[in-house]
């Protein structure tokens, strides 16, 4: 049955109070549409960015909208305002004091995964612009620079091998000792966060390694298969002591920042291993860096970091158990054809009037 109601204004106010309705668990129906899936309008989707999409992006991005026309102006930062006055859709940021310039706008693309700017940005969290991520895009990437960290802990390259290949040596075979190789096939992995990056490390842990996978989400999720056990937040403290290597993968927010403190670190295993892979808002820099140079854990894996980079002077640099990236898990090639793809595809569903992926719920900031 027609909607002669429908147009994508219509819908991106129904997506955002979906959003809210999803976090509260009550269901949501969307409104019924044509059932072409959409409704002639004689004005394109304006789309405005300072991102600089090349001319393949361009051109996948406006196929997606099949017959609706596609307008995308890139522009430089100082003049982003002065666009987005026509704009119906931003790729990137917009403040909320700036909301006023941009009348027309209805949808948001945030450019990555976090959207902890959220935090100080009130006017943007209460508006009724409807706003998406790239959650899940990095998380190929991230899950193998994880599982890499924490290999290069626990055979020893970290440790043992790599400082000695940096003077042009290496051990002899015989002189390596056996203690300085752990196998973590059968031990067990603790999440915090099962969103796009935590699940795709649980299931390489799971699945690559046999290794035995807990976790805790915020939201309420159906339990994968590839994991044993999944809880709200409040199980964290029982998870911790039983684990042996525990992952930061929770967004920022105001709940998870310094979750991972001097007591967490405490009450891990000694013989345990922290990997953050998400923000470095969420742990004690200097809680971590004397856990590890006191021996209370194994060693520490980092892509991200409180202070970005750490300075030079940082005890960090110090601890010899510990492998770092400078904030890079998520760079390959294959990311930025996700990104293009996941774009283009919510671009044909605000065209047709579906549902838009990965929309963040922007008071709880996930």
């Amino acid at each position: 049955m027609a909607n002669s109601g429908f147009s994508r204004r219509t819908f991106v106010a129904s997506t955002g109070a979906a959003s809210a309705a999803v976090a509260g668990r009550r269901p949501v129906a969307f409104p019924p549409f044509a059932a072409s899936g959409l409704k002639a309008r004689g004005d394109p989707i304006r789309i405005v960015t300072t991102y600089r999409f090349g001319p393949r992006e361009i051109q996948q991005i406006q196929e997606a909208a099949g017959p609706t026309a596609v307008e995308i102006t890139i522009c430089a930062k100082e003049d982003f305002l002065d666009q987005a006055k026509d704009a119906e859709v931003v790729y990137g940021r917009i403040r909320g004091q700036d909301l006023g310039r941009a009348p027309n706008l209805q949808w948001v693309q945030d450019g990555g995964a976090g959207v902890e700017w959220l935090m100080g940005d009130e006017a943007f969290r209460q508006s009724p612009i409807v706003l998406t991520n790239f959650a899940r895009t990095f998380a190929p990437a991230i899950s193998e620079t994880a599982i890499a960290l924490l290999l290069s802990l626990t055979r020893g390259l970290t440790k043992y091998y790599n400082p000695t290949f940096a003077k042009r040596s290496i051990q002899k075979a015989g002189t390596v000792k056996s203690g300085h190789h752990v196998e973590i096939s059968g031990r067990t992995m603790g999440i915090v966060g099962l969103g796009g990056m935590g699940s795709a490390i649980a299931r390489r842990a799971h699945y690559g390694f046999d290794m035995r996978v807990v976790a805790t989400d915020a939201k309420p999720l159906p339990t994968p298969e590839y994991v044993a056990e999944l809880h709200d937040p409040g199980w964290f403290p029982k998870m911790v002591p039983q684990v042996d290597v525990l992952v930061a993968a929770a967004p920022h927010t105001p709940d998870t920042e310094g979750m991972f403190n001097a007591d967490v670190f405490r009450r891990m295993k000694k013989t345990a291993y922290f990997i953050a892979m998400s923000r470095g808002k969420l742990f004690d820099d200097m809680a971590l860096v004397k856990a590890l140079k006191s021996g209370q854990i194994a060693g520490a894996g980092l892509d991200v970091f409180p202070q970005e980079p750490p300075p030079p002077d940082h005890p960090i640099y110090d601890c010899n158990n510990v492998a770092m990236t400078p904030h890079t898990s998520g760079w390959s090639r294959d990311r930025q054809l996700r990104l293009i793809a996941t774009f283009a595809d919510n671009v044909r569903r605000y065209a047709r009037g579906l549902p838009l992926v990965n929309v963040v719920d922007k008071e709880r900031m996930f």
